[in-house]
């Protein structure tokens, strides 16, 4: 192979891997999103976000500072991948492949026009796309326009197909694992760390012998202790655990750029009855949320039944954000469907096939009794007539005070 002088190439190195779904599947996310270029009267789409390009294409790119794209026309499917990673792009993505070279700037632009052309009326990822590339993509594409397909993607992505809530179910069952691997770890005199690394560890290694084919990585926990429970995304620390002390377990498999989400509030060994009640406050807000799922109602109308239930308890000024998102193509790192979060501002009407949490979480400050988060959350699909829970870890009190 002498490829280092060229702009781009194709590198077909190997066998093609098994992709996260069938050949059918892909083909009919890329028949929705042909429809969406009808529709817009658009002659192809550059997509660039992560979570885009891993739902059409099944490849899941690592950028470390270089662009990555997937070109669709009403002809072709093409990934636009660095030639850091030889074949592998090739190997796991649907459609074809071209790898572009570093040795010239903009190569990247160079191989993205080879499928579009130029003057061609493309649609993007608006809420992706940054400046200093959309400036580029002008120079080289030359289009004759350009319109945001972002908002029509994401809200296609909200309702989930068979196999998608397949590995979602997947997902949720790995995510329990993990919180019984916790459990077991929770300790008198162990650091957030130790805990956390024993239910990574566990989540891995299921999803391992589940899924032989996949490729593993991202599978993460955070696990958090006393003060640090007061934010949902807290990071991991070297902080031992107490005797009395409030925990939050997070759970967060990822199968082929699928995430799920176990999220559970615990005490070691004792609960102190001021913490009880915020904690079971927060749990009878948990059930009220669950109950309120489902199609038809929208996530305002989910909100505010909430809302309702805190505020008549007077805690609701210790909520600190939404009840709950959707699922699917998503992570702490990219993007997921803004569209279907339970908040006040999101009118979003629920349908059969869409997946959504509920987790209510209630921040008591520092120094007031009961202090620390509370949150519980489980993962509800959407039916016909109601809404099913795959998360199947206990919350509350009698299950989670441990160790």
């Amino acid at each position: 192979m002498t490829h280092s002088r060229e702009e781009f190439y194709r590198l077909h190195n190997g066998e093609a891997a098994k992709l996260p779904f069938s050949d059918q599947e892909y083909e009919a996310r890329i028949k929705g999103l042909r429809a969406i270029m009808e529709m817009m009267s658009l002659d192809a789409v550059v997509l660039t976000s992560m979570h885009s390009i891993a739902y059409y294409s099944g490849f899941l790119y690592c950028s470390f500072g270089r662009p990555y794209a997937l070109v669709v026309t009403y002809r072709e499917v093409v990934t636009i991948s660095a030639g850091i990673d030889a074949g592998q792009p090739w190997r796991r993505c649907y459609g074809d492949n071209i790898t572009y070279t570093d040795w010239q700037r903009d190569n990247y632009w160079r191989a993205v026009c080879s499928v579009t052309g130029e003057v061609a009326v493309l649609g993007v990822e608006g809420d992706h796309l940054t400046m200093l590339q959309n400036d580029k993509l002008v120079a080289f594409l030359k289009p004759a326009s350009t319109l945001d397909v972002a908002p029509a993607m994401a809200k296609l992505r909200m309702r989930k197909s068979a196999v998608e809530i397949a590995l979602i179910r997947e997902g949720a069952r790995v995510a329990d694992i993990g919180g019984y691997a916790i459990k077991e770890a929770v300790k008198a005199g162990v650091r957030e760390i130790d805990v956390t690394m024993a239910g990574r560890d566990a989540m891995e290694l299921e999803i391992a012998r589940a899924f032989p084919d996949a490729e593993y990585r991202d599978t993460w926990v955070w696990f958090q202790s006393g003060l640090n429970t007061d934010g949902a995304h807290n990071p991991v620390t070297g902080r031992v655990l107490q005797r009395g002390d409030i925990l939050s377990l997070n759970c967060f498999p990822m199968i082929s750029g699928y995430y799920t989400a176990l999220e559970r509030t615990m005490f070691v060994e004792e609960v102190d009855v001021a913490s009880l009640k915020i904690w079971q406050a927060n749990v009878a807000a948990h059930e009220l949320g669950i109950s309120l799922i489902k199609p038809g109602v929208s996530c305002a109308e989910i909100t505010a039944g909430v809302n309702a239930f805190f505020e008549e308890r007077d805690l609701l000024q210790y909520r600190s954000f939404g009840y709950g998102h959707s699922f699917g193509v998503l992570s702490h790192y990219y993007g997921r469907e803004a569209g279907l979060e339970l908040r006040e501002d999101i009118d979003t009407v629920l349908e059969a096939g869409m997946v959504i949490s509920m987790e209510p979480m209630l921040t008591i400050p520092e120094g007031q009794a009961g202090a620390g988060g509370y949150r519980e959350h489980d993962i509800l699909v959407v039916g016909k007539d109601g809404a099913e829970n795959i998360t199947h870890y206990p919350y509350g009190p009698e299950f989670n005070v441990v160790g």
